[in-house]
């Protein structure tokens, strides 16, 4: 009879049910029965994610007109934020996706787990490209023009260029047909991967900005209005990467220019 540490190596290496596997779970061992367990919970999970995975990609293919047609997803990460960029991302996956398994909405994921994804996208994707659109052109534009603003330049950095765009809950004028997708990040593969580089590229930018405006806590909040956030600001006032026409940023400011 094999130890429970032979089993759990044997298991750790198997992909699919194998015929040996049938005496290791008549074998009576709580331990053996608990890695049995946990190895059916461990491919079912895996399952899951495949099946959500080509659900994805069926979902993207149908907007294809031909069949070597390219299908660009877009994405933002913050609109709604007191300080800091919006960040936009245009992304191309390729045919073979089976390395994404796992790939959804950025704010269903953890960190780390967005942080290895935005490498791996990176890496497979046939093209992508990231735009940062700055608080002051926020202000100029209002934030949903300076967004869509955002999302076109970075559509327009693809190469090649892509016969279909998918945006999140935006429709883009600019030559291609384009697609407006409401909770696409949920709906497509290649939306959820905008919404990863987007995501990611934008939280990098106010981890540095925290440490160049640390009274603000930009490391903690991205910029949102939170309540240590909105503390911060009373106690300071705004600093450059605020958006000056975004309350309470906009009423702080005019206190302070009607101080004699």
């Amino acid at each position: 009879m094999k130890t429970t540490a032979e089993i759990k190596e044997m298991l750790a290496s198997a992909e699919d049910w194998q015929p040996w596997m049938e005496a290791v779970e008549a074998d009576p061992r709580k331990s053996v029965q608990a890695l049995v367990a946990s190895w059916r919970r461990k491919k079912e999970q895996q399952q899951k994610l495949l099946l959500d995975l080509e659900t994805k990609l069926a979902f993207d293919r149908s907007f294809k007109e031909e069949a070597g047609d390219l299908v660009c997803g877009i994405d933002e990460a913050g609109r709604g934020p007191l300080a800091g960029p919006v960040v936009t991302a245009a992304v191309i996956l390729p045919e073979d996706c089976s390395r994404l398994a796992g790939l959804d909405d950025s704010k269903k994921l953890s960190k780390t787990k967005r942080e290895e994804l935005a490498e791996l996208i990176k890496e497979l994707a046939v093209s992508y490209a990231v735009h940062i659109q700055p608080p002051e052109k926020i202000d100029e534009l209002n934030i949903y023009q300076a967004t869509k603003r955002s999302m076109v330049e970075a559509a327009a950095r693809l190469q090649p260029t892509p016969a279909v765009i998918l945006a999140d809950a935006m429709m883009l004028e600019g030559g291609v047909r384009c697609e407006s997708i409401i909770k696409g990040d949920a709906k497509s593969l290649c939306i959820a991967a905008a919404s990863i580089l987007a995501k990611t590229g934008r939280d990098a930018l106010m981890d540095a900005y925290a440490e160049e405006y640390p009274v603000y806590g930009f490391d903690r909040h991205s910029g949102y209005g939170t309540k240590d956030h909105v503390e911060a600001l009373r106690l300071h006032g705004p600093c450059p990467i605020h958006r000056k026409t975004f309350e309470p940023v906009k009423s702080i400011l005019e206190a302070e220019h009607s101080l004699p």
